[in-house]
Order: C-alpha cells, then sequence, then structure tokens
C-alpha cells in the first residue's frame, strides 16, 4: 500500500494511541471488556488494543475498523489474542451482521467521532440480543460550565484535525435516547498525553430491553 495514501488520521493515531495506554487507557479498556461474553462485535477496533483484555467468557470478537493502517495493525494483534478475533473492513453504521445476533456490542473511544451517534447507536440495538449490553469507553463534553464551553467553541477545528472527534458529546444522553438502559455509568477525567489537562471521560455498560 502506498502510504501517502493512507489516512492521515489513522498513522497519527497509530503512534499517539500506545502511550495513552500506558498512561492508563490500556487499564480503562481492559475494565470496559472484563464483563463481556458470547458473541461481541467491536467497533471502531483501532489497532487492536482491547483485544488483549478480553476474558475468556467471550468466543467470538468480529472486529471492525474503516482505517487500513489501523486495519494492519488490528490484524496483527488479533493472532495474540486470548479469544478468536476477526478483524474486517467495516464502518459502526452498518454492522454485518443479522438481527438480534450478538451478546456485546463494545465502543472504546468510537462514539466522539462517528459522524451520527443516533445512526450507530441503532445498529448497535438492530444486532444485540435482548438482554444484550453495550460497552462504552468514550471522552465526553465536561460537567464543568467554563470547559463544556470550550470545548462546544473548539469542535468545529477539533473535528477536522482528529478524524471527526467531537469532544463535546454527552454519550450516555445519546446512549439512552436510542432506547437502551445506562445500568453503569463511572464519570472519570483523564489527562491522555503528557501536559494535557484531564477530559471527561465515561465508562460504562447499557442494556437493551
Amino acid at each position: 500500500m502506498d502510504d501517502t495514501q493512507t489516512p492521515p488520521f489513522g498513522r497519527s493515531y497509530a503512534r499517539v494511541g500506545p502511550r495513552m495506554d500506558a498512561r492508563g487507557a490500556a487499564e480503562h479498556r481492559r475494565r470496559l471488556v472484563a464483563t463481556a461474553r458470547g458473541a461481541v462485535i467491536e467497533i471502531g477496533a483501532g489497532y487492536g488494543a482491547t483485544f488483549a483484555f478480553y476474558p475468556a467468557a467471550v468466543d467470538t470478537v468480529l472486529a471492525l475498523e474503516p482505517d487500513p493502517t489501523l486495519r494492519a495493525l488490528a490484524l496483527a494483534a488479533a493472532d495474540t489474542a486470548p479469544v478468536p478475533v476477526t478483524v474486517l473492513d467495516g464502518v459502526a453504521e452498518s454492522l454485518p451482521v443479522a438481527d438480534a445476533s450478538v451478546d456485546f456490542v463494545v465502543s472504546s473511544l468510537v462514539l466522539c467521532s462517528v459522524a451520527e451517534p443516533s445512526a450507530v447507536l441503532a445498529e448497535a440495538v438492530r444486532v444485540l440480543r435482548p438482554g444484550g449490553r453495550l460497552l462504552f469507553y468514550e471522552h465526553v463534553r465536561s460537567a464543568h460550565r467554563v470547559l463544556g464551553f470550550a470545548e462546544d467553541l473548539l469542535t468545529p477545528l477539533w473535528s477536522r484535525l482528529a478524524g471527526g472527534c467531537h469532544p463535546n458529546r454527552d454519550t450516555a444522553a445519546n446512549i439512552e435516547r436510542a432506547g437502551l438502559a445506562v445500568v453503569a455509568l463511572e464519570r472519570f477525567g483523564f489527562s491522555v498525553l503528557p501536559g494535557n489537562p484531564p477530559l471527561a471521560h465515561v465508562l460504562g455498560a447499557a442494556v437493551k430491553a
């Protein structure tokens, strides 16, 4: 593949992501999937940073990643995963599985960057079995009035520079609007890189009735 034709965000995230993991994101990912079991779809799997943490109760993981640089890294990570992982080129807005066919959908730092969160969440609802769960780890709009306002101002520029990332989304509210019931939600600040201020993050689970 001609690297000059690869989307630059994928190359950048492949460099920055492991630094985030070393600062604590890896532990967040481990906690994210600790309760997963059965058939799992992971959307926006990136470079496969979550794969190593899937527990033995997981039967299969279908991991979708549209960026070619990140997908190649995810394929390599799948080879050493503790559970069977299949990596495909795909997007979260169109999941290649039947209705009510999976037990868990996993989203790790994805819902901030998709164009239409409602479309992605509608797909999650479609493919989850009754009682199935969406597990999510996302950065979200700050609850601090001034910081939240600053994020609102910065979002148009930042989303163009950072692969569509919107730092001002209320992801938990979006999940509930999609018809899923949030049953666990932890909110915390996390400084993703040295010198960066702590940004609001959430780690949680939502269930399909």
